[in-house]
């Protein structure tokens, strides 16, 4: 697990030169992922159109044994471009082995949401704006009235061998 979690640190620091070519990388994987969502969860084109914006994290690496941890990188799209870069790490202690990725998505209902964004903190999912994690069922009963939360976020693409996945708990800090 160890090496794992060293693989995982080094893939992300890349050097300077390659910030660029690693942020339209980036970029290319988060609309691949919301692509996706949008195949197998139709309705999150619903949300899409209605939402201020769409913080896509393509991948999410989660490893744990006893203590864990989980790490990955998101693009920020306002109606429909690119509008920062963004990190999401979270740790956890209880009783869990394992590996896994996965995606997930957040649909910014309000400008109020998008703003704890770019606290200089970072914003830690579960402190601030309400967010909805939603899944196949809620989704199809989603329409313009029922849709008034701050934040929705769905969880995609999941492999690997964890169990209770979830976004509590992480912290999305600003890269830009």
């Amino acid at each position: 697990m160890g090496a794992l979690l060293c693989a995982t640190a080094l893939a992300w620091s890349l050097p300077a030169g390659a910030a660029s070519s690693a942020e339209r990388e980036l970029e290319h994987e988060a609309r691949a992922a919301l692509e996706q969502l949008y195949e197998q969860q139709p309705e999150t084109r619903f949300l899409t159109e209605q939402s201020k914006a769409v913080l896509v994290f393509p991948r999410i690496l989660k490893a744990g044994l006893i203590v864990g941890g989980e790490r990955g990188k998101g693009v920020l799209f306002r109606n429909g471009k690119p509008d920062g870069h963004y990190v999401s790490t979270s740790l956890s202690y209880g009783l869990q082995a394992g590996a896994q990725a996965f995606g997930y998505a957040l649909f910014f209902m309000r400008e109020s949401a998008i703003r704890v964004l770019d606290d200089r903190d970072g914003w830690e999912i579960g402190v601030g704006p309400s967010v909805v994690l939603i899944d196949q069922g809620a989704a199809r009963k989603l329409s313009t009235t029922t849709a008034d939360h701050d934040i929705y976020a769905y969880v995609f693409g999941q492999k690997g061998l964890m169990a209770g996945i979830g976004v509590q708990g992480s912290k999305i800090t600003k890269l830009d």
